[in-house]
């Protein structure tokens, strides 16, 4: 059903009631427009608040509306304050303006970004312009106050099909009353360059609604409680005809799956219905977001990202439907529950595709390693914050590929960081399976959730540079004491620029013989390439950074050397730190070159246990980052 019929009556009453305050300039109130100090563009999310406790926030737009009549003509103080966004503060630490309240004027008030990430606007929920509204100013989407009697979504998914793209949230509350639609929302948009906005400026949806207007259920499944999707995925049928299949969860208080199996989308009656049932709810399944990937023998797989991508299923509807065929990525044999570390004879963990197992996520992998099954380094996900060396708990998000970097990128928010749920990292790997080992801090929310972002890769822009994420805004499990009005358990976009120097990472640098059986340091060319042999030397920089020297590999009569500095003739090989730098980051160490009685040589940096028969050369090269995880593992499909 039309979601813009439905409200035509609506729609019509609202931009009456709209027109008629831009009637004259006393009736239009005050308002306040923040934008970004460094962009111009107003940001939504931002909180006004005065002395005497009055609270009021910026819509999509940037624009408040001061509308206490006690404060017309009066010079009022307000603090100035949002996630991620700081004002300068004053001498006595207040961080805020003082501005006089007149109606029909708007004062401008530039607001500097500590994100790197730009929050751009809401997507859901009502009153998205609503301040905009107020003071006769147009809204670039069609659906400006209120969409589908949304006022709440939980958990975006996306994905293209029939020509649009198809949008699924999870729990959505409604105006008429406290309980919602709790068996999934969806709406479509036009895709990129089909007549849809630029996703810089907004998304225009069109719901999927009942005979009320509210956005209905897509997937009521036979059951008690909620229905959760996950793990969208397209494949085509037997007639070849492609067909939309996702994962689903059903759930008991407080928060119990108590069954899992495959539904799929009924083209005529638009829902979901239910095609396998799986035997064990807490076996593999579809969880997160899926993405195909091609393993190296041609075979297509669906892996399944929360965010690492550590379980996946053969990309056939045939493969989706039944469990057993379902894999995850794990050192761990067996499925009993004492953990079983398949080790080489070396005593290397051994980490392949396993069926029948459990996934061996990040708190699993902490749980081994404080057992004493897994040692410190042995583990394959090891996030760390690239400024503090502390690690990062990666708790949902998505991976994926990207052309302008050449490699895999996440966007995770971490659990138990500075806000429980609140803070989002970008990271960059040359794999799907890593090595995941830096992240930087890219938003990060006072004391309030952003859970369950998602990198929308349809919106990619300017080959990769530019990406778009959103993620569920909501007081839930934060803590906060204080709700935001209209923004509350909605979603939030926001673009980010890879081109920041801010997220020049460290890179893998691996340990590759040439043709003389001389020992080079390479990092990858570009998605795709794979690394002759599978071993980590270390992490450098792959583009100059701040403070960093270019180190350039140089072959002469004793072998491969490697020189640092701008003067040497050569294209640098990679990018470090200075030997002598100042307050050296955590996780960095000296690099050394080492020979042995035959005249090869190889670099090692830091404690590095060096093989017999090999002895350190001369002093340390530069600074590099040490690898976190160990020195081989697979690192592709």
């Amino acid at each position: 059903m039309n979601n813009h019929l439905i409200h035509n009556a609506v729609i019509l009453s609202l931009a009456a009631f709209c027109g008629s305050l831009s009637a004259s300039a006393e009736d239009v109130p005050f308002a306040v427009e923040v934008v970004d100090a460094e962009t111009g563009r107003g940001v939504p999310l931002v909180e006004l608040k005065t002395v005497h406790q009055m609270r009021f926030y910026t819509d999509s737009a940037g624009i408040a509306v001061i509308d206490a009549p006690e404060l017309v003509g009066i010079e009022t103080y307000f603090w100035v304050s949002g996630h991620g966004y700081e004002y300068p503060s004053d001498g006595f630490g207040y961080r805020g303006v003082r501005l006089r309240v007149k109606p029909g004027e708007v004062a401008r008030v530039e607001l500097p970004r500590v994100n790197i990430a730009e929050r751009l606007y809401r997507i859901t929920g009502g009153g998205i312009y609503a301040e905009s509204a107020r003071i006769g100013r147009e809204a670039p989407i069609e659906e400006p106050l209120v969409n589908g009697l949304v006022f709440g979504q939980d958990s975006v998914f996306t994905i293209p099909y029939r020509g649009r793209l198809w949008w699924f949230w999870g729990d959505t509350s409604r105006p008429g009353y406290p309980l919602g639609n709790f068996h999934m929302s969806g709406a479509t948009s036009e895709l990129p360059g089909r007549g849809n906005l630029d996703p810089n400026v907004g998304i225009n949806l069109d719901y999927f609604v009942d005979e009320n207007g509210f956005s209905r259920p897509m997937a009521k499944m036979p059951g008690d409680g909620p229905t959760w999707l996950s793990g969208f995925a397209v494949l085509p049928d037997e007639g070849g005809r492609e067909r939309l299949y996702a994962g689903y969860a059903k759930i008991r208080p407080p928060l119990t799956t108590y069954e899992r199996g495959i539904c799929r989308f009924d083209d005529d009656t638009e829902h979901f219905a239910r095609v396998a049932v799986f035997p064990d709810p807490e076996g593999l399944a579809p969880n997160g977001h899926a993405i195909p990937i091609e393993d190296g023998n041609g075979t297509t797989f669906l892996h399944f990202a929360t965010p690492y991508p550590l379980v996946r299923v053969e990309a056939s509807p045939e493969a989706l439907t039944d469990s057993s065929r379902y894999e995850a990525f794990t050192c761990l044999e067996g499925d009993g529950e004492t953990p079983r570390v398949e080790r080489d004879d070396e005593g290397r963990p051994v980490y392949r595709w396993r069926a029948g197992v459990a996934v061996l996520g990040p708190k699993e992998q902490a749980d081994l390693i404080t057992a004493g099954t897994l040692a410190e380094g042995e583990g394959l996900l090891n996030l760390r914050d690239i400024e503090t060396g502390e690690p990062v708990f990666a708790h949902a998000g998505t991976v994926a590929p990207n052309a302008h970097r050449g490699r895999w990128v996440m966007i995770t928010t971490q659990l138990f960081g500075r806000s429980v749920l609140g803070e989002v990292w970008y990271a960059e790997a040359d794999s799907p399976l890593g090595p995941w080992a830096f992240a930087r801090r890219i938003v990060t929310h006072d004391t309030y959730s952003f859970y369950n972002p998602m990198h929308h890769r349809a919106f990619d822009a300017d080959e990769g540079r530019t990406l778009f994420f959103e993620g569920t805004y909501t007081e839930l499990f934060s803590g906060a004491k204080q709700t935001t009005p209209r923004y509350d358990y909605n979603q939030i976009m926001y673009r980010l620029d890879l081109g920041d120097p801010r997220l020049n990472l460290p890179v893998a640098f691996y340990r590759v013989s040439d043709d003389q059986g001389q020992e080079r340091l390479r990092p990858i060319e570009g998605l795709g390439d794979r690394p002759a042999e599978g071993a980590v030397a270390f992490f450098a920089l792959d583009r100059p950074g701040e403070g960093t020297v270019p180190v350039v590999e140089v072959e002469g009569d004793e072998g491969v050397t490697l020189h640092v500095g701008a003067d040497i003739e050569g294209t640098p090989s990679f990018h470090a730190l200075p030997v002598d730098a100042d307050d050296p980051p955590p996780g960095t160490a000296p690099l050394f070159a080492a020979r042995d009685d035959q005249g090869n040589t190889r670099f090692h940096a830091g404690d590095d246990t060096l093989p017999d028969g090999w002895e350190r050369r001369g002093e340390p090269i530069c600074r590099v980052w040490l690898r976190p995880g160990p020195e081989r593992q697979p690192l592709f499909p």
